[in-house]
């Protein structure tokens, strides 16, 4: 598997280790049996790249907090079938939007990352939350993946499970 984190953020360190945001992608790719030669990029950006995304790609104005550019529309494996091989897309994260969220919130930058990690993976395995039964299943689906990747680390997270934006 091969996992790319890019932080062009300007946030130097960044507030989640890049090793940290590798082995969460790992985690939940093998979790959901993406194939093991599929390539992820996760990129930190600032909040004027983000903004700038955020209006060319969804015609929405501002930087927001995740955004999912699939590729190859791989989606998760299954027992009766081989996951497909291939370039699973990017995962851009804004950490300045990620550390406002998080302090309304109550809770540390860091944990708003990795769910933000988790959310944008999903939304490039095919998840969505536009209808209220998809939201429950993919947030579930968020929620449990998040909390055993915390979990084999021996850590909990502050931040809701449930929460995601993009």
């Amino acid at each position: 598997m091969s996992i790319e984190v890019l932080n062009e953020s300007g946030e130097v360190p960044s507030p989640v280790p890049e090793q940290e945001l590798a082995d969460l992608g790992r985690h939940v790719l093998e979790q959901l049996r993406v194939h093991p030669q599929a390539e992820l990029t996760i990129t930190l950006v600032d909040e004027a790249a983000m903004a700038a995304l955020h209006e060319r790609w969804m015609d929405l104005p501002g930087p927001t907090d995740v955004m999912s550019f699939p590729m190859d529309e791989l989606r998760p494996g299954h027992d009766e079938e081989d996951p497909a091989e291939g370039v699973l897309g990017d995962v851009v994260l804004c950490p300045s939007v990620a550390r406002k969220q998080a302090a309304a919130a109550g809770h540390a930058v860091g944990d708003e990352l990795l769910l933000l990690t988790t959310h944008g993976i999903l939304h490039l395995l095919g998840f969505d939350h536009a209808e209220p039964e998809d939201e429950c299943e993919m947030f579930d689906l968020q929620r449990t993946l998040l909390l055993t990747f915390l979990a084999q680390r021996g850590r909990t997270t502050t931040a809701a499970p449930e929460a995601g934006r993009a």
